[in-house]
């Protein structure tokens, strides 16, 4: 059997964060306006994924990722549209079966969820949930998930959700199953379960070394190898800006991404990080992917042979990005970086064909 071939896409959160230059904030209309220009351009330039981010926090428009990616549906024809991540914890699994099947009906069998418990914890509170709940509402509303999947009928009893008895879920997507994908905080425990599920899996990997999560990919295929599941895809997604010059990339990527991070790291605990720290996570052992499309490829590649992952997301707006050079990154991501990439994993996954003698 033929590889499928490797993914590209997006990743985003439709930030509506200060510009940098100016201190000015968008007007939130022309905000998503821009968004779906860009996901136009995504779809125009051969990307694979674009997907919107689930956030319920003042500086974001993603509260809900399947009406954004439902208009994105009717401006594209082929891209895949997925969810990053909706917050399944805090979510009716029958709502979002039903949303995402929506969305597989209107865009012709492109939509996907990843499922995950989310970057932050707003939507717990907002929605009456209690975060000591944090886990278990989690598998439990997965299981749920899942079983919509797979049947028309449902019949489920659970802790956190009043039970179904063999009632139907509609609508049915074109795709069957419907994909979902688990999202993973980097937790052996979070991996065994994807693996032992038989979901793909996607990883974000935002800060330190890559390759310390190495062991994380290698237990999910060793798991899934013990108890015989099918091998499932597996993603990267990462933080990064494309530009024809790298010192543009460079002073774009800090300039709209360290406000919002060092934000987020006060809320957090964490101590600023200065240009020198951000500089050198753009190395070609550094999370981050930051330069021109030549440096972009090699470090997609280099990342490949350490993880030998089939999709690769890239969130290319971490803070307020101007819709000009935004519109740049992607061409370039699907104009240059994208077709080499495809290219040489293609070449290094191909099977061994022996000549006759």
């Amino acid at each position: 059997m033929e590889p499928k071939p490797f993914e590209l896409g997006l990743y985003t959160f439709v930030e509506n964060t200060p510009d940098p230059y100016t201190g000015q904030l968008q007007d939130p209309v022309q905000r998503l306006r821009d968004l779906l220009e860009t996901a136009e351009l995504a779809d125009q330039v051969g990307l694979d994924v674009f997907a919107v981010g689930e956030h319920h926090r003042e500086e974001y428009l993603s509260s809900n990722p399947a009406v954004i990616l439902a208009a994105i549906a009717e401006r594209t024809r082929r891209i895949r549209l997925s969810s990053a991540v909706t917050v399944l914890s805090s979510d009716d699994p029958v709502r979002v079966f039903q949303q995402f099947a929506t969305l597989d009906l209107l865009s012709g069998g492109r939509a996907e969820i990843m499922a995950g418990r989310g970057s932050f914890i707003e939507s717990f509170p907002l929605f009456g949930y209690d975060l000591d709940d944090y886990n278990e509402l989690f598998e439990e509303k997965l299981e749920l998930l899942l079983q919509i999947r797979n049947q028309e009928r449902v019949t489920w009893r659970g802790k956190h959700r009043p039970a179904l008895e063999n009632q139907p879920v509609y609508p049915r997507p074109v795709q069957h199953p419907l994909p979902v994908w688990v999202a993973v905080g980097g937790t052996p425990a979070s991996v065994v379960r994807a693996a032992t599920l038989g979901l793909p899996m996607a990883l974000a990997i935002i800060g330190g070394v890559p390759e310390r999560f190495a062991p994380l990919f290698e237990l999910y295929r060793q798991t899934a190898h013990r108890i015989g599941q099918a091998p499932q895809p597996l993603s990267i997604n990462a933080h990064g800006f494309i530009a024809d010059d790298p010192k543009e990339a460079l002073e774009v990527s800090y300039a709209t991404s360290s406000p919002v991070m060092n934000r987020i790291g006060r809320e957090r605990g964490w101590p600023p990080q200065s240009r020198a720290q951000y500089e050198a996570s753009t190395a070609l052992r550094g999370a981050l992917f930051v330069g021109h499309p030549e440096q972009i490829i090699e470090k997609i590649l280099y990342q490949h042979q350490i993880f030998g992952h089939q999709r690769f997301l890239l969130q290319l707006s971490v803070g307020t990005v101007p819709h000009r050079k935004m519109m740049r990154a992607i061409e370039l991501f699907g104009t240059e970086v994208a077709p080499v990439v495809r290219q040489e994993i293609a070449s290094r996954t191909a099977p061994l064909r022996l000549s006759k003698a």
